[in-house]
């Protein structure tokens, strides 16, 4: 694997590879299986896979947050290494923001930004649009791949494609979520949870298959007020439990049986934030 930490670099050295398809997968690092799982997708469906390792400032609303993000770079170029990453490219801040945090492309996704996280992390999806735009322009991949567990992210990054006029050059490819074995979506912020918090996270998914199983005997309003009481008894302060439609991510009140949807939840276990999501079947 070759380790780029310049723009100049990395595109001089994807310029020579004649015009291989180019899988391209971003991360902020902190990697585990769920990522792991990208890489190889990637593998498997283009000829070079660059990952991108960059906690980027510019989308945390809590600055507490951005400081408390995990940093494993030797763990995850080793994690890289062993799931046959061809590139890393890992820059430094003043790589991606010359110009300073402020400078660049501002993206308007609308609606999209406005629900479910958009609505508790106010700026995040503009700093999720600045970043992803300048990855795409510095990489110019043909495939992009990106993970169900950010279900919301992976809707905002399509919108972006459109609005880059890019939807028709890059193929977003959004590989399932990749789970431990109580169902909790594997997660960088996981490694902050402590044991007990961690046992109790599996609920999260528990909540997320009760609204699936029981999409043909109850009323949404019914199961979201269980979830929110289950989540509270177990000392989990839930931030949404929602259903929408899975194409424009449109809050529904009730089950729509001609619609796919997706049902959505984020919590707090302790001070660490957890989001997941599952498409209905």
């Amino acid at each position: 694997m070759t380790i780029f930490k310049k723009i100049k670099d990395l595109q001089e050295f994807l310029q020579l590879q004649n015009g291989k398809i180019v899988g391209f997968v971003p991360t902020m690092g902190a990697l585990h299986n769920g990522h792991r799982s990208l890489i190889e997708k990637a593998k498997a469906n283009a000829e070079i896979v660059v990952c991108s390792i960059f906690v980027n400032p510019t989308q945390f609303n809590d600055k507490a947050d951005f400081e408390k993000y995990p940093v494993t770079t030797d763990a995850d170029i080793a994690l890289l290494m062993d799931s046959g990453c061809d590139v890393l490219f890992l820059p430094e801040v003043a790589e991606m923001y010359p110009d300073g945090l402020e400078k660049g492309s501002i993206y308007d996704f609308g609606y999209l930004e406005t629900v479910l996280e958009g609505a508790m992390r106010p700026g995040h999806f503009k700093g999720v649009g600045q970043i992803v735009s300048r990855l795409l322009n510095i990489v110019q991949p043909n495939k992009l791949f990106m993970g169900q567990k950010d279900y919301q992210q992976c809707m905002i990054v399509r919108d972006l494609l459109r609005q880059m006029g890019k939807a028709d050059t890059i193929e977003l490819v959004i590989c399932p979520t990749r789970r431990e074995a109580d169902g909790l979506a594997m997660s960088s912020r996981n490694r902050r949870l402590s044991e007990p918090q961690r046992v109790l996270s599996g609920i999260l998914y528990q909540c997320l298959v009760s609204i699936q199983s029981k999409k043909s005997t109850d009323s949404f309003a019914l199961v979201q007020k269980e979830c929110t009481d289950l989540l509270k008894a177990k000392g989990i302060e839930p931030e949404y439990v929602a259903l929408a439609d899975a194409g424009d991510l449109k809050i529904l009140d009730n089950y729509d049986g001609n619609d796919s949807m997706v049902a959505l939840i984020a919590a707090k276990v302790g001070n660490v934030r957890l989001i997941d999501n599952l498409i209905l079947e």
